[in-house]
């Protein structure tokens, strides 16, 4: 980047590690950082809506419903995350690829052949003469699914509880004055069902931020995998040797990992406190003493 930078060789003290921090994979490294939090801004309302479709399926008075909503969100919660962070990716991946084939090749071979999953060249996703950043975003769109079916089934599992926890004589109160089911749904249930489940919806969301490195499970270049390439040992045929940084460079990791949990305490926290005011429940009647003369 900078113009002595072009003999490393020649450089010593902070020359050499200015022009070491600047070079292209450090870059890719620090865009890596803006990958997981771009993750995060999708996965989060992606889950919350999977979550709450959950919820809502959960308590409809339709058996079939009722039943799939139930099953979705033990099933997914009954079985480690990780399964599901490489099962669904690679679920979704063949089940396409599958589908192209029978669309657009014309082979009568089968797609199982053994150990192997094969299909023509046309039925790849994506495409193998596809520029790279096509890839990253296949592989980032499969990763945000991946997430949002996992986290979605606890945030299922958090809006229902929440939902129950909305006092019966209020709806019944509402369906008394002539509301529709919908109207009462939307008007007395959901606002009030925040105030519940904005505890547990903290904790996800905390458990999806400590998540976001099984990104490089699912061979996204994420930060753990440039902390670990860049911070391994670089013999002198690399043109910034170095010894085994990757202590220092997983210490950036976990700084950034906890500045972000704590600005999320901060903004859960006047969150809650907003949401809470007012109403009868622990955290508002604890606001209310505390105002009190």
């Amino acid at each position: 980047m900078f113009s002595y930078c072009s003999d490393p060789s020649v450089l010593d003290g902070f020359a050499w590690l200015s022009c070491y921090l600047t070079t292209g994979t450090h870059m890719l490294f620090y865009a890596s950082f803006g990958v997981v939090l771009l993750l995060l801004a999708i996965t989060a309302p992606i889950a919350l809506l999977f979550g709450y479709g959950g919820a809502m399926a959960s308590r409809s008075r339709i058996a079939p419903i009722r039943w799939f909503g139930r099953i979705y969100t033990a099933m997914v919660r009954g079985v480690p995350d990780i399964i599901f962070f490489l099962f669904v990716p690679i679920a979704l991946d063949q089940g396409l690829e599958w589908l192209r084939h029978k669309a657009l090749c014309d082979s009568d071979a089968p797609v199982r052949q053994g150990n192997d999953f094969v299909v023509c060249a046309a039925a790849k996703l994506p495409l193998s003469t596809s520029p790279e950043w096509v890839h990253d975003i296949y592989a980032m769109t499969l990763a945000v699914i991946a997430f949002s079916v996992v986290f979605g089934a606890f945030a299922a599992n958090v809006l229902y509880g929440a939902m129950q926890a909305v006092p019966r004589a209020q709806l019944e109160t509402a369906e008394a004055y002539g509301m529709t089911p919908r109207q009462v749904t939307r008007r007395i249930l959901v606002p009030q069902m925040w105030t519940y489940a904005l505890p547990g919806l903290s904790n996800l969301w905390m458990i999806l931020i400590k998540a976001t490195p099984l990104l490089f499970l699912l061979g996204i270049e994420d930060i753990v995998y440039w902390a670990r390439e860049l911070g391994g040992a670089k013999t002198s045929s690399f043109a910034y040797p170095h010894p085994d940084w990757r202590l220092y460079y997983f210490l950036v990791v976990l700084v950034f990992y906890l500045l972000m949990t704590w600005v999320s305490e901060r903004v859960l926290g006047r969150v809650t406190a907003r949401l809470t005011q007012g109403q009868a429940t622990l955290a508002g009647e604890a606001q209310r003493k505390a105002v009190a003369p």
